[in-house]
């Protein structure tokens, strides 16, 4: 079974086509199922129905609920995880600062089911990516990265090989940022406003990079204060909050933000606010604390 997973899984095109046959497979079985002839084929059937959904819990359809990836992902990361204990019904999301990736590198290069591993690992990063671009869309490009992998690799530019080495380039620069935040002293959800005035920016000092800081930190504790119940559902409220943003971008951004630039901030913020947080202690970062 194994074996017919990683000759199937693998690459996307190939993969596409074996779920077609297997839905056309199963289509015409369930047809001529009430026919005593069926039970000729039940067994190719049964076995085109499991292999179909085993490359299935591997892909992780559902991003919301992941366990049974990540259940897989434990698996061939055993051993190379370094100072955390894997539990038996994993986190929702691994955490890809956690992995060994020298010793990851170092299993696939002896793995006899590289398509079914590289497929794992691409779970994983579609997780972590899910999770980040969530918290902070300005990290889109890190998608963008990934899916241009992807499609050199199904266009027959890569080979396996060389996408997984880009692949855990990329989880690297992945659990880099991840904890960003961390090294600009800033939460999350700070850095998101922070991120949003500085990409793009223009070119800013040490000094004018702490003005951002401080301005963002400001804004963001006040945009909270003026968050009240329905507030996108009132003009009132949605002006104090317009207002708020742009009376402490003017004041705290360094005069280096050209005017045309100042207000193009002041829209992004207010998108970010709007998008991200529809009550007062609600949103994307309130399970943060």
């Amino acid at each position: 079974m194994d074996d017919a997973v990683d000759a199937l899984i693998s690459p996307d095109p190939l993969r596409r086509e074996f779920f077609a046959h297997e839905r056309l497979v199963s289509t015409l079985y369930g047809a001529v199922k009430p026919d005593p002839a069926a039970l000729e084929f039940a067994g190719r059937a049964a076995c085109i129905g499991a292999i179909a959904d085993a490359i299935r819990s591997k892909l992780n359809p559902n991003p919301v609920d992941i366990s049974g990836v990540m259940s897989d992902i434990a698996k061939l990361l055993d051993g190379s995880i370094t100072g955390v204990d894997m539990p038996a019904k994993p986190a929702p999301v691994m955490d890809l600062s956690k992995i060994d990736f020298d010793a990851l590198q170092r299993r696939f290069a002896d793995s006899k089911h590289k398509n079914t591993d590289l497929e794992i690992l691409k779970a994983a990063i579609r997780a972590q990516l899910e999770k980040l671009i969530r918290l902070n869309k300005t990290r889109a490009d890190f998608a963008e990265k990934f899916e241009e992998l992807i499609e050199s690799y199904n266009a027959g530019s890569r080979n396996i090989e060389e996408l997984f080495e880009e692949l855990l380039k990329l989880s690297r620069n992945l659990s880099e940022e991840q904890q960003r935040h961390v090294r600009e002293n800033m939460t999350e959800e700070e850095l998101v406003i922070f991120d949003i005035l500085t990409r793009p920016a223009p070119e800013l000092s040490p000094d004018e990079r702490a003005e951002v800081k401080k301005v963002t930190r400001e804004l963001l504790t006040r945009l909270k204060q003026l968050l009240v119940l329905n507030w996108r559902q009132k003009s009132s409220a949605r002006s104090q909050i317009r207002l708020a943003i742009g009376d402490f971008l003017d004041s705290g951004l360094p005069r280096i933000y050209s005017p045309d630039l100042y207000q193009q901030k002041c829209s992004a913020v207010f998108e970010h606010i709007y998008e991200s947080y529809p009550e007062r202690g609600a949103g994307v970062y309130s399970a943060l604390g």
